[in-house]
Protein backbone atom coordinates (compact mmCIF):
# COMPACT_ATOMS: atom_id res chain seq x y z
CA UNK A 1 0.00 0.00 0.00
CA UNK A 2 1.24 3.11 -0.80
CA UNK A 3 1.56 6.20 1.66
CA UNK A 4 -0.58 8.06 0.23
CA UNK A 5 -3.18 5.67 0.33
CA UNK A 6 -2.47 5.19 4.51
CA UNK A 7 -2.77 8.54 4.85
CA UNK A 8 -6.16 9.00 3.02
CA UNK A 9 -7.03 6.17 4.93
CA UNK A 10 -6.07 8.00 8.18
CA UNK A 11 -7.49 10.44 7.43
CA UNK A 12 -10.57 9.14 6.78
CA UNK A 13 -10.67 7.03 9.25
CA UNK A 14 -10.65 10.59 11.68
CA UNK A 15 -12.98 11.92 9.58
CA UNK A 16 -15.20 9.06 10.52
CA UNK A 17 -14.68 8.79 14.28
CA UNK A 18 -15.14 12.52 14.54
CA UNK A 19 -18.86 12.83 13.21
CA UNK A 20 -19.34 9.86 15.05
CA UNK A 21 -18.45 12.02 18.36
CA UNK A 22 -20.17 14.41 17.14
CA UNK A 23 -23.43 12.85 16.00
CA UNK A 24 -23.77 10.75 19.52
CA UNK A 25 -23.25 13.81 21.29
CA UNK A 26 -20.66 12.82 24.73
CA UNK A 27 -18.99 9.53 23.44
CA UNK A 28 -15.17 9.32 23.19
CA UNK A 29 -14.92 7.37 19.74
CA UNK A 30 -10.82 8.07 19.65
CA UNK A 31 -9.44 6.53 22.04
CA UNK A 32 -7.40 3.56 20.19
CA UNK A 33 -5.60 1.48 23.00
CA UNK A 34 -7.95 -1.45 23.59
CA UNK A 35 -6.62 -1.27 27.39
CA UNK A 36 -8.48 2.47 27.48
CA UNK A 37 -11.60 1.70 26.06
CA UNK A 38 -14.81 1.32 27.74
CA UNK A 39 -18.24 0.41 27.01
CA UNK A 40 -19.02 3.69 25.93
CA UNK A 41 -15.89 4.18 23.51
CA UNK A 42 -16.21 2.65 20.22
CA UNK A 43 -13.06 2.70 17.75
CA UNK A 44 -13.94 2.75 14.00
CA UNK A 45 -11.15 0.92 12.12
CA UNK A 46 -10.40 0.88 8.21
CA UNK A 47 -9.82 -2.72 6.75
CA UNK A 48 -10.09 -2.08 3.30
CA UNK A 49 -10.80 1.14 1.64
CA UNK A 50 -10.48 0.17 -2.80
CA UNK A 51 -13.44 -0.18 -4.04
CA UNK A 52 -16.50 2.74 -3.80
CA UNK A 53 -18.79 0.44 -2.10
CA UNK A 54 -16.42 -0.01 1.07
CA UNK A 55 -16.83 4.08 1.18
CA UNK A 56 -20.45 3.70 1.39
CA UNK A 57 -20.67 0.84 3.76
CA UNK A 58 -18.16 3.12 6.01
CA UNK A 59 -19.67 5.50 6.18
CA UNK A 60 -23.59 4.24 7.08
CA UNK A 61 -21.90 1.37 9.62
CA UNK A 62 -20.28 4.92 11.34
CA UNK A 63 -23.55 6.52 11.68
CA UNK A 64 -25.29 3.51 12.52
CA UNK A 65 -23.29 2.88 15.24
CA UNK A 66 -23.33 6.77 16.90
CA UNK A 67 -26.91 6.95 16.14
CA UNK A 68 -27.36 3.41 18.39
CA UNK A 69 -25.66 5.61 21.11
CA UNK A 70 -27.66 8.83 20.50
CA UNK A 71 -30.93 7.62 20.43
CA UNK A 72 -30.97 3.82 21.88
CA UNK A 73 -31.16 3.19 25.43
CA UNK A 74 -30.27 -0.21 26.80
CA UNK A 75 -31.94 -0.42 29.56
CA UNK A 76 -35.39 0.64 27.79
CA UNK A 77 -34.46 -2.14 24.75
CA UNK A 78 -34.25 -4.62 27.61
CA UNK A 79 -37.45 -3.83 29.24
CA UNK A 80 -39.53 -4.35 26.17
CA UNK A 81 -37.51 -7.31 25.30
CA UNK A 82 -40.37 -9.61 23.91
CA UNK A 83 -40.84 -12.86 25.71
CA UNK A 84 -41.18 -14.82 22.48
CA UNK A 85 -37.57 -15.71 21.90
CA UNK A 86 -38.18 -16.36 18.51
CA UNK A 87 -39.47 -12.44 17.98
CA UNK A 88 -35.82 -11.30 19.26
CA UNK A 89 -34.20 -10.86 16.54
CA UNK A 90 -37.02 -8.94 14.76
CA UNK A 91 -37.30 -6.93 17.57
CA UNK A 92 -33.72 -5.85 17.46
CA UNK A 93 -34.30 -5.21 13.64
CA UNK A 94 -36.94 -2.81 14.33
CA UNK A 95 -34.68 -1.19 17.18
CA UNK A 96 -32.14 -0.58 14.51
CA UNK A 97 -34.44 1.42 11.49
CA UNK A 98 -35.91 3.55 14.51
CA UNK A 99 -32.90 5.25 15.43
CA UNK A 100 -31.32 5.47 11.66
CA UNK A 101 -34.94 6.60 10.55
CA UNK A 102 -34.57 9.30 13.36
CA UNK A 103 -30.87 10.02 12.06
CA UNK A 104 -32.03 10.51 8.23
CA UNK A 105 -34.31 12.86 9.93
CA UNK A 106 -31.75 14.46 11.64
CA UNK A 107 -29.50 15.36 8.82
CA UNK A 108 -29.93 14.56 4.80
CA UNK A 109 -26.54 13.46 4.44
CA UNK A 110 -27.19 10.59 6.98
CA UNK A 111 -30.02 9.41 4.87
CA UNK A 112 -28.44 9.61 2.16
CA UNK A 113 -25.63 7.28 3.70
CA UNK A 114 -28.05 4.52 4.72
CA UNK A 115 -30.35 4.70 1.44
CA UNK A 116 -26.62 4.21 -0.60
CA UNK A 117 -25.72 1.60 1.57
CA UNK A 118 -28.66 -0.61 1.67
CA UNK A 119 -29.06 -0.24 -1.85
CA UNK A 120 -25.97 -2.13 -1.88
CA UNK A 121 -26.96 -4.45 -0.10
CA UNK A 122 -29.71 -5.19 -1.43
CA UNK A 123 -28.37 -5.25 -4.92
CA UNK A 124 -25.93 -7.73 -3.94
CA UNK A 125 -28.65 -10.54 -2.87
CA UNK A 126 -28.60 -13.42 -4.80
CA UNK A 127 -31.11 -16.67 -4.12
CA UNK A 128 -30.99 -19.67 -6.52
CA UNK A 129 -34.29 -20.84 -5.20
CA UNK A 130 -36.85 -19.20 -3.92
CA UNK A 131 -39.94 -21.55 -4.19
CA UNK A 132 -41.63 -21.64 -0.79
CA UNK A 133 -41.41 -19.36 2.74
CA UNK A 134 -38.65 -21.83 4.06
CA UNK A 135 -36.17 -20.30 1.38
CA UNK A 136 -36.64 -16.85 2.92
CA UNK A 137 -35.58 -16.60 6.57
CA UNK A 138 -38.63 -14.49 8.18
CA UNK A 139 -35.55 -12.09 9.84
CA UNK A 140 -34.31 -11.31 6.47
CA UNK A 141 -37.70 -10.53 5.05
CA UNK A 142 -38.81 -8.76 8.00
CA UNK A 143 -35.76 -6.50 7.65
CA UNK A 144 -36.56 -5.64 4.11
CA UNK A 145 -40.14 -4.77 5.34
CA UNK A 146 -38.65 -2.46 7.66
CA UNK A 147 -36.36 -0.72 4.84
CA UNK A 148 -39.33 -0.75 2.49
CA UNK A 149 -41.55 0.40 5.22
CA UNK A 150 -39.43 2.83 7.26
CA UNK A 151 -36.16 3.70 5.27
CA UNK A 152 -38.49 3.87 2.14
CA UNK A 153 -35.90 1.74 0.44
CA UNK A 154 -37.00 0.58 -2.92
CA UNK A 155 -36.47 -3.26 -3.18
CA UNK A 156 -35.15 -4.98 -6.30
CA UNK A 157 -37.24 -7.34 -8.42
CA UNK A 158 -35.43 -10.05 -6.31
CA UNK A 159 -36.00 -8.79 -2.45
CA UNK A 160 -39.59 -7.73 -3.68
CA UNK A 161 -40.05 -11.43 -4.70
CA UNK A 162 -38.35 -12.31 -1.16
CA UNK A 163 -40.52 -9.71 0.66
CA UNK A 164 -43.49 -11.57 -1.11
CA UNK A 165 -43.29 -14.70 0.91
CA UNK A 166 -43.75 -13.20 4.19
CA UNK A 167 -45.23 -9.40 3.68
CA UNK A 168 -49.05 -10.81 4.11
CA UNK A 169 -47.82 -11.95 7.78
CA UNK A 170 -46.27 -8.77 8.52
CA UNK A 171 -49.11 -6.24 6.90
CA UNK A 172 -51.41 -8.15 8.48
CA UNK A 173 -50.12 -7.75 12.29
CA UNK A 174 -48.25 -3.65 11.41
CA UNK A 175 -50.34 -2.03 8.68
CA UNK A 176 -52.90 -0.55 11.46
CA UNK A 177 -50.19 0.31 13.52
CA UNK A 178 -47.77 2.23 11.02
CA UNK A 179 -49.13 5.31 11.58
CA UNK A 180 -48.32 5.34 15.22
CA UNK A 181 -44.60 3.47 15.29
CA UNK A 182 -43.76 6.35 12.65
CA UNK A 183 -45.18 8.74 14.96
CA UNK A 184 -43.36 7.91 18.18
CA UNK A 185 -39.57 7.28 16.73
CA UNK A 186 -38.44 9.52 18.67
CA UNK A 187 -40.17 7.87 21.81
CA UNK A 188 -38.23 4.70 22.20
CA UNK A 189 -40.05 3.08 25.45
CA UNK A 190 -43.63 3.80 23.15
CA UNK A 191 -42.36 2.14 20.27
CA UNK A 192 -40.11 -0.33 21.44
CA UNK A 193 -43.43 -1.18 23.92
CA UNK A 194 -45.61 -1.52 20.88
CA UNK A 195 -43.63 -3.56 18.74
CA UNK A 196 -43.03 -5.92 20.94
CA UNK A 197 -46.77 -6.13 21.59
CA UNK A 198 -47.48 -6.67 17.85
CA UNK A 199 -44.26 -9.36 17.81
CA UNK A 200 -45.58 -11.29 20.39
CA UNK A 201 -48.91 -11.74 18.77
CA UNK A 202 -47.58 -12.65 15.29
CA UNK A 203 -48.51 -16.30 14.67
CA UNK A 204 -45.42 -16.92 12.31
CA UNK A 205 -42.65 -18.75 14.56
CA UNK A 206 -43.95 -22.78 14.67
CA UNK A 207 -40.97 -24.95 15.10
CA UNK A 208 -38.26 -25.28 17.46
CA UNK A 209 -36.30 -24.85 14.68
CA UNK A 210 -36.92 -21.63 14.39
CA UNK A 211 -36.93 -20.85 17.80
CA UNK A 212 -33.37 -22.12 18.10
CA UNK A 213 -31.89 -20.01 15.44
CA UNK A 214 -33.86 -16.80 16.41
CA UNK A 215 -32.27 -17.07 19.88
CA UNK A 216 -29.04 -17.90 18.85
CA UNK A 217 -29.24 -14.99 16.44
CA UNK A 218 -30.37 -12.86 19.31
CA UNK A 219 -27.40 -14.00 21.46
CA UNK A 220 -25.29 -11.84 18.59
CA UNK A 221 -28.24 -8.85 18.38
CA UNK A 222 -27.92 -5.60 20.65
CA UNK A 223 -24.57 -6.39 21.95
CA UNK A 224 -22.75 -6.51 18.67
CA UNK A 225 -21.56 -2.72 18.18
CA UNK A 226 -21.58 -3.52 14.03
CA UNK A 227 -25.05 -3.03 14.14
CA UNK A 228 -25.38 -5.42 11.68
CA UNK A 229 -27.76 -8.63 12.50
CA UNK A 230 -25.88 -12.10 12.75
CA UNK A 231 -29.09 -13.07 11.56
CA UNK A 232 -29.31 -11.05 8.21
CA UNK A 233 -25.05 -11.48 8.10
CA UNK A 234 -25.34 -15.01 7.68
CA UNK A 235 -27.04 -14.77 4.62
CA UNK A 236 -25.26 -11.38 2.90
CA UNK A 237 -22.20 -13.12 3.97
CA UNK A 238 -22.65 -16.35 1.85
CA UNK A 239 -24.20 -13.99 -1.20
CA UNK A 240 -20.73 -11.99 -0.43
CA UNK A 241 -18.62 -14.92 -1.04
CA UNK A 242 -20.43 -15.86 -3.84
CA UNK A 243 -20.41 -12.27 -5.54
CA UNK A 244 -16.67 -11.33 -5.15
CA UNK A 245 -15.90 -12.31 -8.19
CA UNK A 246 -18.57 -10.21 -9.62
CA UNK A 247 -18.06 -7.09 -7.27
CA UNK A 248 -14.68 -7.13 -8.44
CA UNK A 249 -15.64 -7.00 -11.94
CA UNK A 250 -17.84 -3.88 -11.23
CA UNK A 251 -14.97 -2.30 -9.20
CA UNK A 252 -12.44 -2.59 -11.33
CA UNK A 253 -12.50 0.52 -13.25
CA UNK A 254 -11.64 2.13 -10.29
CA UNK A 255 -8.94 3.55 -7.61
CA UNK A 256 -8.60 4.68 -4.93
CA UNK A 257 -7.53 8.06 -5.72
CA UNK A 258 -10.22 7.43 -9.26
CA UNK A 259 -13.08 8.02 -6.70
CA UNK A 260 -11.68 10.74 -5.17
CA UNK A 261 -11.07 10.34 -0.95
CA UNK A 262 -10.57 14.29 -0.58
CA UNK A 263 -14.03 14.59 -2.00
CA UNK A 264 -15.40 11.99 0.53
CA UNK A 265 -13.78 13.63 3.46
CA UNK A 266 -14.85 16.54 2.71
CA UNK A 267 -18.84 15.13 2.71
CA UNK A 268 -17.83 13.72 6.14
CA UNK A 269 -16.52 17.14 7.51
CA UNK A 270 -20.13 18.71 6.14
CA UNK A 271 -22.04 16.06 8.01
CA UNK A 272 -20.24 17.23 11.22
CA UNK A 273 -20.79 20.77 10.88
CA UNK A 274 -24.17 20.45 10.63
CA UNK A 275 -24.63 18.10 13.21
CA UNK A 276 -23.20 20.29 15.77
CA UNK A 277 -25.44 22.79 14.76
CA UNK A 278 -28.50 20.34 16.10
CA UNK A 279 -28.96 20.46 20.00
CA UNK A 280 -30.96 17.37 19.78
CA UNK A 281 -31.25 15.21 23.36
CA UNK A 282 -32.98 11.79 23.89
CA UNK A 283 -35.67 12.20 26.29
CA UNK A 284 -35.99 8.47 26.77
CA UNK A 285 -34.15 8.27 29.82
CA UNK A 286 -36.74 10.69 31.90
CA UNK A 287 -39.27 8.02 30.83
CA UNK A 288 -36.85 4.78 32.63
CA UNK A 289 -39.42 5.05 35.84
CA UNK A 290 -42.78 6.12 34.07
CA UNK A 291 -44.74 3.38 33.57
CA UNK A 292 -47.33 2.81 30.62
CA UNK A 293 -49.18 -0.41 31.01
CA UNK A 294 -49.95 -0.20 27.31
CA UNK A 295 -50.03 2.60 24.72
CA UNK A 296 -51.95 0.51 21.42
CA UNK A 297 -55.17 2.41 22.30
CA UNK A 298 -53.43 5.70 21.95
CA UNK A 299 -54.22 7.94 19.04
CA UNK A 300 -52.70 11.00 17.43
CA UNK A 301 -55.36 12.99 15.56
CA UNK A 302 -55.87 15.63 12.97
CA UNK A 303 -58.57 17.51 14.25
CA UNK A 304 -60.55 17.76 11.26
CA UNK A 305 -60.72 13.34 11.56
CA UNK A 306 -63.10 13.84 14.57
CA UNK A 307 -65.68 15.46 12.81
CA UNK A 308 -67.29 15.71 9.46
CA UNK A 309 -67.08 19.00 7.28
CA UNK A 310 -70.34 20.13 8.40
CA UNK A 311 -70.12 20.39 12.02
CA UNK A 312 -67.15 21.65 11.78
CA UNK A 313 -68.30 24.53 10.22
CA UNK A 314 -71.03 24.62 12.18
CA UNK A 315 -68.97 24.64 15.73
CA UNK A 316 -66.45 27.65 14.00
CA UNK A 317 -69.43 29.42 13.24
CA UNK A 318 -70.09 29.39 17.20
CA UNK A 319 -66.78 30.33 18.01
CA UNK A 320 -67.11 33.17 15.75
CA UNK A 321 -70.55 34.27 17.44
CA UNK A 322 -68.63 34.44 20.81
CA UNK A 323 -65.83 36.40 18.86
CA UNK A 324 -68.18 38.91 18.07
CA UNK A 325 -68.58 39.80 21.94
CA UNK A 326 -64.84 39.79 22.01
CA UNK A 327 -64.30 41.90 18.94
CA UNK A 328 -63.08 44.79 20.88
CA UNK A 329 -60.39 42.92 23.31
CA UNK A 330 -59.70 40.79 20.32
CA UNK A 331 -58.56 44.19 18.15
CA UNK A 332 -56.62 45.85 20.93
CA UNK A 333 -54.35 42.43 21.28
CA UNK A 334 -53.86 42.01 17.97
CA UNK A 335 -52.92 45.50 17.25
CA UNK A 336 -50.63 45.53 20.28
CA UNK A 337 -48.60 42.68 18.94
CA UNK A 338 -48.79 43.47 15.35
CA UNK A 339 -47.50 47.15 16.17
CA UNK A 340 -44.53 45.83 17.96
CA UNK A 341 -43.52 43.21 15.91
CA UNK A 342 -44.21 45.25 11.81
CA UNK A 343 -42.36 48.46 14.14
CA UNK A 344 -39.39 46.06 13.77
CA UNK A 345 -40.27 45.12 10.02
CA UNK A 346 -40.77 48.33 8.79
CA UNK A 347 -37.01 49.40 10.16
CA UNK A 348 -35.74 46.60 8.69
CA UNK A 349 -35.79 47.30 5.23
CA UNK A 350 -32.87 48.60 2.40
CA UNK A 351 -33.81 50.81 0.64
CA UNK A 352 -32.63 52.22 -2.95
CA UNK A 353 -31.01 48.87 -4.42
CA UNK A 354 -30.42 47.35 -8.03
CA UNK A 355 -32.61 44.73 -7.19
CA UNK A 356 -35.35 42.80 -4.76
CA UNK A 357 -38.76 44.07 -4.47
CA UNK A 358 -40.37 46.68 -6.44
CA UNK A 359 -39.99 50.05 -3.58
CA UNK A 360 -43.57 51.73 -4.99
CA UNK A 361 -43.22 54.30 -2.95
CA UNK A 362 -40.79 55.31 -5.98
CA UNK A 363 -43.18 54.87 -8.59
CA UNK A 364 -44.46 58.41 -8.74
CA UNK A 365 -41.16 59.94 -9.47
CA UNK A 366 -40.79 57.33 -13.01
CA UNK A 367 -44.20 58.61 -14.36
CA UNK A 368 -43.17 62.57 -13.54
CA UNK A 369 -39.41 61.04 -15.39
CA UNK A 370 -38.90 58.32 -17.69
CA UNK A 371 -35.46 58.57 -17.08
CA UNK A 372 -35.16 57.54 -13.09
CA UNK A 373 -34.90 54.22 -12.98
CA UNK A 374 -36.73 51.83 -10.93
CA UNK A 375 -35.83 51.13 -7.16
CA UNK A 376 -35.39 47.98 -5.24
CA UNK A 377 -36.06 46.96 -1.41
CA UNK A 378 -35.20 43.75 0.30
CA UNK A 379 -36.25 42.83 4.03
CA UNK A 380 -33.08 42.45 6.66
CA UNK A 381 -33.39 39.40 8.19
CA UNK A 382 -34.57 39.60 11.57
CA UNK A 383 -34.61 37.69 14.91
CA UNK A 384 -38.30 37.29 15.43
CA UNK A 385 -38.47 36.04 11.90
CA UNK A 386 -37.08 32.83 12.22
CA UNK A 387 -39.27 32.10 15.21
CA UNK A 388 -41.87 29.09 15.29
CA UNK A 389 -44.44 28.95 18.37
CA UNK A 390 -46.46 25.86 19.47
CA UNK A 391 -49.67 26.71 21.85
CA UNK A 392 -50.33 23.50 23.79
CA UNK A 393 -53.77 23.55 25.12
CA UNK A 394 -55.52 21.63 27.85
CA UNK A 395 -58.25 19.78 26.44
CA UNK A 396 -59.59 18.55 30.31
CA UNK A 397 -62.78 18.44 31.30
CA UNK A 398 -62.19 21.07 33.75
CA UNK A 399 -61.84 23.38 30.61
CA UNK A 400 -65.31 22.89 29.98
CA UNK A 401 -67.62 26.48 28.65
CA UNK A 402 -66.09 29.56 28.91
CA UNK A 403 -62.15 28.18 29.59
CA UNK A 404 -61.67 25.90 26.12
CA UNK A 405 -63.86 29.00 24.78
CA UNK A 406 -61.67 31.72 25.48
CA UNK A 407 -57.81 29.14 24.77
CA UNK A 408 -59.58 28.65 21.25
CA UNK A 409 -60.01 32.70 20.75
CA UNK A 410 -56.53 33.34 21.81
CA UNK A 411 -55.12 30.60 19.51
CA UNK A 412 -57.02 32.12 16.59
CA UNK A 413 -56.07 35.58 17.04
CA UNK A 414 -52.26 34.57 17.82
CA UNK A 415 -52.48 32.60 14.97
CA UNK A 416 -53.14 35.12 12.69
CA UNK A 417 -51.30 38.18 14.30
CA UNK A 418 -48.38 36.02 14.25
CA UNK A 419 -48.81 34.49 10.53
CA UNK A 420 -49.12 38.13 9.43
CA UNK A 421 -45.48 38.97 11.00
CA UNK A 422 -44.28 35.53 9.40
CA UNK A 423 -44.17 33.88 12.72
CA UNK A 424 -45.02 29.64 12.14
CA UNK A 425 -47.55 28.96 14.87
CA UNK A 426 -48.46 25.19 15.82
CA UNK A 427 -51.78 24.93 17.70
CA UNK A 428 -51.99 21.47 19.57
CA UNK A 429 -54.08 19.86 21.84
CA UNK A 430 -54.24 17.02 24.33
CA UNK A 431 -57.26 14.80 26.62
CA UNK A 432 -57.81 11.31 26.65
CA UNK A 433 -60.26 9.35 24.32
CA UNK A 434 -62.56 8.19 27.52
CA UNK A 435 -62.81 8.46 31.12
CA UNK A 436 -62.14 5.44 33.40
CA UNK A 437 -59.32 4.52 31.66
CA UNK A 438 -61.30 3.16 28.13
CA UNK A 439 -60.05 -0.01 26.56
CA UNK A 440 -56.36 0.36 28.25
CA UNK A 441 -58.22 -0.16 31.59
CA UNK A 442 -60.53 -3.13 30.00
CA UNK A 443 -57.17 -5.10 29.16
CA UNK A 444 -55.66 -4.13 32.43
CA UNK A 445 -58.66 -6.26 34.29
CA UNK A 446 -58.46 -8.79 31.43
CA UNK A 447 -54.90 -9.51 33.02
CA UNK A 448 -55.46 -9.93 36.45
CA UNK A 449 -55.06 -6.10 37.32
CA UNK A 450 -51.21 -6.05 37.53
CA UNK A 451 -50.17 -3.72 40.77
CA UNK A 452 -48.79 0.00 39.73
CA UNK A 453 -49.42 -0.31 35.87
CA UNK A 454 -48.34 2.95 35.41
CA UNK A 455 -50.40 5.07 32.90
CA UNK A 456 -53.73 3.50 32.71
CA UNK A 457 -56.07 5.34 29.65
CA UNK A 458 -56.26 6.11 26.40
CA UNK A 459 -54.35 9.18 25.10
CA UNK A 460 -55.38 11.64 22.37
CA UNK A 461 -53.27 14.43 21.06
CA UNK A 462 -54.90 16.53 18.83
CA UNK A 463 -53.38 18.65 16.06
CA UNK A 464 -55.81 21.80 15.46
CA UNK A 465 -52.99 23.48 13.12
CA UNK A 466 -49.26 22.73 11.69
CA UNK A 467 -47.16 25.20 12.19
CA UNK A 468 -47.09 25.18 8.06
CA UNK A 469 -50.63 25.21 7.84
CA UNK A 470 -52.15 28.35 6.78
CA UNK A 471 -54.63 29.87 9.36
CA UNK A 472 -57.32 30.03 6.61
CA UNK A 473 -56.90 26.23 5.78
CA UNK A 474 -56.98 25.55 9.69
CA UNK A 475 -59.40 27.52 11.01
CA UNK A 476 -62.56 25.59 11.11
CA UNK A 477 -60.44 22.81 12.85
CA UNK A 478 -60.06 25.65 16.11
CA UNK A 479 -63.88 25.42 16.57
CA UNK A 480 -63.51 21.75 17.32
CA UNK A 481 -62.13 22.50 20.62
CA UNK A 482 -65.82 23.14 21.06
CA UNK A 483 -67.24 19.67 20.70
CA UNK A 484 -69.44 18.11 22.84
CA UNK A 485 -67.74 14.97 24.62
CA UNK A 486 -64.07 15.72 23.38
CA UNK A 487 -62.53 16.95 26.69
CA UNK A 488 -62.03 14.50 29.07
CA UNK A 489 -58.95 13.59 30.96
CA UNK A 490 -55.11 15.29 30.96
CA UNK A 491 -51.96 13.69 31.41
CA UNK A 492 -49.58 16.69 31.22
CA UNK A 493 -46.08 14.88 30.64
CA UNK A 494 -46.42 12.88 27.65
CA UNK A 495 -48.50 15.73 25.55
CA UNK A 496 -45.59 18.06 27.24
CA UNK A 497 -43.09 15.54 25.84
CA UNK A 498 -45.04 14.94 22.47
CA UNK A 499 -45.22 18.91 21.29
CA UNK A 500 -41.58 19.20 22.66
CA UNK A 501 -40.50 16.24 20.45
CA UNK A 502 -42.76 17.85 17.02
CA UNK A 503 -41.00 21.39 17.79
CA UNK A 504 -37.30 20.22 18.36
CA UNK A 505 -37.93 18.84 14.66
CA UNK A 506 -38.41 22.38 13.28
CA UNK A 507 -35.77 24.07 11.26
CA UNK A 508 -36.34 28.03 12.91
CA UNK A 509 -33.65 29.11 14.99
CA UNK A 510 -36.35 30.61 17.64
CA UNK A 511 -38.42 28.00 18.98
CA UNK A 512 -41.51 28.79 21.67
CA UNK A 513 -43.86 26.35 23.71
CA UNK A 514 -46.75 27.86 25.60
CA UNK A 515 -48.77 25.46 27.44
CA UNK A 516 -51.97 26.57 28.67
CA UNK A 517 -54.08 24.49 31.71
CA UNK A 518 -56.25 24.66 34.20
CA UNK A 519 -54.35 22.88 37.15
CA UNK A 520 -52.35 19.67 37.88
CA UNK A 521 -52.47 16.53 35.45
CA UNK A 522 -55.15 14.63 36.17
CA UNK A 523 -56.41 11.03 35.48
CA UNK A 524 -58.45 9.00 37.49
CA UNK A 525 -57.86 5.78 35.99
CA UNK A 526 -54.10 5.80 36.47
CA UNK A 527 -54.06 7.55 39.89
CA UNK A 528 -56.65 4.88 41.46
CA UNK A 529 -53.55 2.47 40.79
CA UNK A 530 -50.43 4.16 40.87
CA UNK A 531 -49.01 6.79 43.89
CA UNK A 532 -50.95 9.98 44.03
CA UNK A 533 -47.94 11.71 42.74
CA UNK A 534 -47.34 9.45 39.52
CA UNK A 535 -47.93 12.08 37.31
CA UNK A 536 -46.21 15.20 38.60
CA UNK A 537 -43.58 13.52 38.89
CA UNK A 538 -43.22 12.98 35.10
CA UNK A 539 -44.36 15.98 34.06
CA UNK A 540 -41.81 18.11 36.44
CA UNK A 541 -39.18 15.69 34.89
CA UNK A 542 -39.99 16.57 31.58
CA UNK A 543 -40.25 20.81 31.94
CA UNK A 544 -37.41 20.10 33.82
CA UNK A 545 -35.23 18.61 30.97
CA UNK A 546 -36.54 20.92 28.12
CA UNK A 547 -36.16 23.80 30.26
CA UNK A 548 -32.65 22.55 31.28
CA UNK A 549 -31.42 20.70 28.42
CA UNK A 550 -33.02 22.36 25.20
CA UNK A 551 -33.05 25.80 23.48
CA UNK A 552 -36.73 25.65 23.89
CA UNK A 553 -38.03 28.41 25.58
CA UNK A 554 -40.98 27.30 27.81
CA UNK A 555 -43.90 29.61 29.26
CA UNK A 556 -47.12 28.53 30.86
CA UNK A 557 -50.21 29.96 32.07
CA UNK A 558 -52.03 28.56 34.52
CA UNK A 559 -56.20 29.45 34.52
CA UNK A 560 -57.06 29.85 38.05
CA UNK A 561 -54.03 27.93 39.70
CA UNK A 562 -50.84 28.51 40.23
CA UNK A 563 -48.30 26.35 37.86
CA UNK A 564 -45.27 27.53 38.80
CA UNK A 565 -44.33 24.15 40.78
CA UNK A 566 -44.01 22.52 37.27
CA UNK A 567 -42.78 25.29 34.70
CA UNK A 568 -40.03 27.89 35.77
CA UNK A 569 -41.35 30.64 33.63
CA UNK A 570 -45.77 30.71 34.56
CA UNK A 571 -48.13 32.98 34.53
CA UNK A 572 -51.40 32.40 36.97
CA UNK A 573 -54.35 34.45 35.92
CA UNK A 574 -57.66 34.32 37.70
CA UNK A 575 -60.27 35.76 35.17
CA UNK A 576 -60.01 33.34 31.85
CA UNK A 577 -60.92 36.65 30.64
CA UNK A 578 -57.48 37.90 31.51
CA UNK A 579 -55.91 35.15 28.91
CA UNK A 580 -55.73 36.98 25.59
CA UNK A 581 -53.57 39.96 27.27
CA UNK A 582 -51.59 37.71 29.04
CA UNK A 583 -50.70 35.49 25.84
CA UNK A 584 -49.61 38.50 23.44
CA UNK A 585 -47.72 40.13 26.82
CA UNK A 586 -45.35 37.77 27.37
CA UNK A 587 -45.17 36.66 23.80
CA UNK A 588 -44.14 40.39 23.59
CA UNK A 589 -41.68 40.30 26.27
CA UNK A 590 -40.18 37.38 24.37
CA UNK A 591 -39.38 39.03 21.18
CA UNK A 592 -38.21 42.20 22.74
CA UNK A 593 -35.31 39.94 24.46
CA UNK A 594 -34.15 36.99 22.60
CA UNK A 595 -33.01 34.13 24.93
CA UNK A 596 -29.67 33.37 25.23
CA UNK A 597 -29.24 29.73 24.30
CA UNK A 598 -27.50 27.11 26.49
Amino acid sequence: MSSRETDLKEKFRVALNSTAKVISDNFDFNKKNSEEKTKDTISIEINNLTNPSDFVRLRAETDSIALKKKFSNELIYKKNLPSNTSSRSLYNIAEKIRYEALGGQMLKGIERNFNENYSLIINRKRKEQLKTKEDVPVAEAFELYMLKNFHKIKLNPLTSRMLNFWEKDFEESIQKHKEFLMNNLEDQNTYASKFSQILEEMDIFQSEEDNEKEEENQDQGQDNPSNDDQNNNNEDNKDENNDQETQASLDTDYSIDEFNLDEQLNEVDSDEQSSEQILKKNIDNINLDYKIFTSQYDEIVKAENLENADEATKLRKSLDQQLIGFQDVITKLANKLQRQLLAKQNRAWEFDLEEGLLDSSKLPRIIMDPYNSLSFKKEKDLDFKDTVVTLLIDNSGSMRGRPITIAAICADILSRTLERCSVKVEILGFTTKNWKGGQSRELWTKNSKPKTPGRLNDLRHIIYKGADTHWRQAKNNLGLMLKEGLLKENIDGEAISWAYNRIKKRKEERKILMVISDGAPVDDSTLSVNSGDFLEKHLKKIVKFIENKSDIEVLAIGIGHDVSRYYNKAIKITDVNELGDVMISQLSSLFETKKKYH
